[in-house]
């Protein structure tokens, strides 16, 4: 199933990210997908919030790996630099329905879980945002969070 949602700031962004979040049920894994600057940290930011977790969530860019604590542990990933073998060399499998999962820069993995929810974002206008979640059929409860 795909969705498409828009989002003309930064602030309605976090907040369709809050709904998410309230929706998951602490196994899902999130690939983001789009440019420098597209607003895939900005997402995982409100999805923090969403789930309860208090304090400034930052990329991990250069750490590779954060994980925070909420209603669900959050695992925040950022493979911008890192090359697919280094990616599995951080044993990302051990994190997988232990939590939610946010990988940012996931074109950079060829293998993800099967039930993973692919977000592909598009810049459409200085603030505007264009976000298109492919959801596998197991994750059919997500649409009306969205």
């Amino acid at each position: 199933m795909i969705v498409k949602i828009l989002t003309r700031n930064r602030e309605e962004t976090k907040e369709r990210a809050k709904r998410l979040a309230r929706a998951l049920r602490g196994d899902e894994t999130l690939a983001f997908t789009g440019d420098l600057g597209s607003g895939k940290t900005t997402f995982i930011q409100g999805l923090a919030q969403g789930l309860g977790i208090g304090g400034k969530v930052i990329s991990p860019t250069f750490v590779l790996q954060r994980i925070y604590r909420g209603k669900f542990p959050l695992f925040h990933y950022d493979f911008y630099r890192l090359t697919e073998k280094e990616i599995w060399d951080l044993d990302l499998e051990e994190s997988w329905g232990r939590g939610v999962v946010a990988i940012e820069w996931a074109e950079k993995l060829k293998k993800l879980p099967p039930q993973t929810i692919k977000i592909k974002i598009k810049e459409k206008g200085k603030n505007k945002r264009e976000f298109v979640f492919h959801l596998p059929s197991e994750r059919s409860y997500l649409p009306r969070a969205l």
